[in-house]
């Protein structure tokens, strides 16, 4: 897949090198901006539980 992309991208060697970090950028920004928010409340991440006291130690010093 890396190289159909570098084999298309249009210029030289470093034409091709600045295009594909803009490419990587925005990919970044759209997965940060737009998948990530829509993923997140599909996620387990935030469904945990605690327990009120049930390990709770006070250390005196």
């Amino acid at each position: 897949m890396y190289g159909w992309i570098w084999r298309h991208l249009p210029g030289n060697t470093w034409v091709r090198a600045l295009l594909s970090l803009v490419l990587a950028l925005a990919v970044v920004y759209l997965l940060f901006q737009y998948v990530f928010p829509w993923a997140e409340p599909l996620l387990p991440f935030n469904d945990a539980t605690v327990e009120n006291g049930a390990s709770v130690r006070t250390v005196v010093l």
